[in-house]
């Protein structure tokens, strides 16, 4: 499995992960859940960018 399958397949779990435990798409989303799921997807993008970088090397 490759580096870039495998950041994916984690940012998926946790976007279902925090789908049903932290409820982050329900009505009365806050700021904090927000910034959670915000948070989450710049660790995603930061992953993508370093797993395609050591690929070409």
């Amino acid at each position: 499995m490759s580096q870039i399958t495998l950041v994916v397949v984690i940012y998926i779990l946790g976007i279902i992960l925090g789908a049903f435990f932290l409820d982050i798409w329900s009505i009365d989303t806050s700021v904090k859940k927000g910034l959670i799921g915000l948070g989450w997807t710049a660790l995603f993008l930061i992953g993508i960018f370093y797993a395609d970088r050591d690929k070409e090397n």
